[in-house]
């Protein structure tokens, strides 16, 4: 059930939206073995004047970048999953971008149960039934 924040410095198109999705949903059903059916995914686009690295905007840098954050429950991957899942997202950006910038974060949150739902149940709540 992990809920992914995405930003990304690309030009907003319905192709770039599937593109990244895509990308998004097969590297979380692949690797980290989420359910597609809750997985939720919300991207927002920054212009490159509108980023920057070092004082510095992605347009006068040349170069692109990305961040997201995915909340998990905890426990529920190894950290071998994260690293390979981490590694995969930046060369799936790196692909589907162009000239990604180094400085392109991946946050995978690991979440107490107790605290993490959805539906109007916890996690916890959905391990014990």
């Amino acid at each position: 059930m992990p809920i992914l924040n995405v930003k990304v410095s690309a030009k907003k198109s319905p192709e770039m939206t599937t593109s990244i999705s895509g990308l998004l949903m097969d590297l979380t059903t692949r690797i980290l073995k989420k359910k597609p059916e809750v997985t939720s995914i919300a991207i927002d686009y920054v212009d490159p004047e509108d980023w920057l690295i070092g004082g510095k905007s992605l347009a006068e840098l040349g170069k692109k970048t990305i961040y997201f954050d995915i909340k998990i429950t905890d426990e529920t991957n190894t950290k071998a999953e994260k690293v390979e899942y981490i590694h995969a997202a930046f060369d799936g950006f790196s692909q589907l971008l162009g000239d990604l910038h180094e400085v392109s974060y991946v946050y995978v949150q690991d979440v107490r149960a107790t605290a993490y739902g959805y539906g109007g149940k916890t996690q916890e709540y959905r391990y014990h039934i």
